[in-house]
């Protein structure tokens, strides 16, 4: 009998909802991964609910709770999601699983307060939002040459553009209005847009300052409470209703708007907390987990009165900036999807959803980077030194589509490889899986049904 059709059967049978603890104690000889992999596949097809976030997260078949499936719950799920999410954006079972728990109605989800366990429990260089594999593909993806040289030479060179970048694209996530011509005749001339409220020209101009400290400091500034504070300062001036809350450890209880998510109270408790969280994200070896785990932390904590994903969307380029990376500007990033990514974060402490988005989004902030120093770029050495290992691997990965993709890399790869060409490698074959469309499909001796039914799969 198949492992998924086991924890089917299960919860199928079961007369009440079964969590993963229990379903592991059930099937002692089913990996943890399998288990999660095949929750998530019961999940998106219909057969089962999951019920609650976390760690009391439980899992029912779906006709035991007929009357009280939403929308996002019946047989177009994946429309849904589509109407709710851009198909643009590679999501994994993971994150579709995130998004029909947060398109439920408010009534339909479970009432969280902030779980310290999220940031006490991760431990800086052991634990990981992100993959090995996904950082070696940041890492490609934001390779600028650079990196050997001082701190912030990449940001100098390219300040022009990321002022004008980073400040539209993260104040159109705020609901800011002013095109992308407006953004440049403000930055570049001083001239405000027409028409616009005065709050949206001062939100562009904040994140202009913001930036030029990020890029003019990038040594002596940090994963501190000068650093942050500061910063928020910066991005919240002349935009609260009480100038006292500008860049101050937020004093009252605040509400988030369209979630069940009630944030922490008690300004003692939250400074604790910040300095907890800044800590840890201090120790951070790499530059994109650092990122990454402040876009997470910030947020979730709220330590300030308002402007916190503004925050940490500027503090999540920090790491970036020092390292000499590709800057992340969130170019052409929805709204809705950033906010649907966030609220995984705030009601079910999963970070899957904004984890697939932030890929995305650096994916697409390095194309536009890339491309002004690389207008005709020179073939990789790898891809053609392993032209034909790499087509090989790839088709096994597409033609087995119910098997791990990793599990299959690894079977193909020649294990004599040097280690570091190995992940090399490793890393350059999903980047290429990632990009796999029907245009390339014949140079791996791949058919449009094959590549259909794997990604179907994934």
């Amino acid at each position: 009998m198949p492992n998924s059709f086991k924890i089917q059967q299960s919860i199928l049978t079961s007369h009440v909802p079964l969590s993963l603890s229990k379903l592991l104690t059930l099937h002692p000889s089913i990996s943890r991964r399998t288990v999660q992999r095949s929750l998530s596949k019961l999940i998106s097809n219909d057969t089962i609910i999951a019920i609650g976030a976390g760690r009391s997260r439980k899992y029912i078949a779906a006709s035991s709770q007929q009357d009280s499936i939403t929308t996002t719950q019946d047989n177009n799920v994946d429309e849904t999601i589509a109407d709710k999410f851009p198909a643009y954006v590679p999501l994994s079972a993971d994150s579709k699983d995130i998004l029909n728990y947060i398109e439920q109605p408010l009534e339909a989800r479970t009432p969280v307060g902030y779980q310290r366990s999220l940031i006490d429990d991760y431990e800086p260089n052991v634990s990981f939002y992100l993959s090995e594999p996904i950082r070696r593909q940041l890492a490609r993806m934001g390779n600028t040459g650079k990196t050997s040289q001082p701190a912030g030479t990449y940001g100098r060179d390219i300040l022009s553009r990321l002022l004008i970048d980073l400040s539209w694209a993260s104040s159109h996530l705020e609901g800011n209005t002013y095109s992308r011509l407006d953004t440049i005749e403000l930055i570049e001339q001083g001239k405000a847009a027409a028409g616009k409220a005065n709050i949206e020209t001062q939100m562009i101009l904040n994140h202009k300052t913001a930036i030029e400290l990020l890029v003019d400091n990038p040594e002596s500034i940090g994963f501190n409470r000068y650093t942050i504070l500061n910063l928020h300062s910066i991005l919240s001036e002349n935009l609260l209703p009480n100038p006292f809350d500008e860049g101050r450890i937020r004093q009252h209880q605040v509400d988030i708007g369209k979630s069940v998510f009630r944030p922490l109270s008690g300004d003692v408790l939250i400074a604790e907390l910040l300095d907890l969280l800044l800590s840890k994200a201090d120790l951070i070896a790499d530059p994109f987990e650092q990122s990454f785990f402040m876009m997470v932390h910030i947020p979730y904590l709220q330590p300030f009165a308002d402007v916190n994903k503004r925050t940490s969307r500027l503090a999540a380029n920090l790491p970036l900036i020092r390292a000499n990376l590709c800057p992340l500007t969130f170019l052409d990033v929805p709204e809705e999807a950033y906010s649907r990514a966030t609220l995984g974060v705030y009601e079910m402490n999963r970070i899957e959803l904004l984890r697939d988005l932030y890929v995305w989004a650096y994916e697409r902030s390095t194309k536009e980077y890339i491309a002004l120093k690389q207008q005709l770029a020179e073939p990789d050495p790898m891809r053609l030194e392993y032209r034909n290992i790499i087509k090989q691997v790839i088709y096994q990965v597409i033609t087995h589509p119910d098997n791990d993709p990793e599990d299959e890399i690894r079977k193909g790869l020649n294990t004599e490889l040097v280690s570091t060409e190995l992940e090399n490698l490793t890393s350059l074959i999903i980047e290429e899986l990632r990009r796999l469309h029907e245009g390339v499909l014949a140079r791996y001796g791949l058919r449009p049904s094959q590549f259909k039914i794997w990604k179907n799969k994934q």
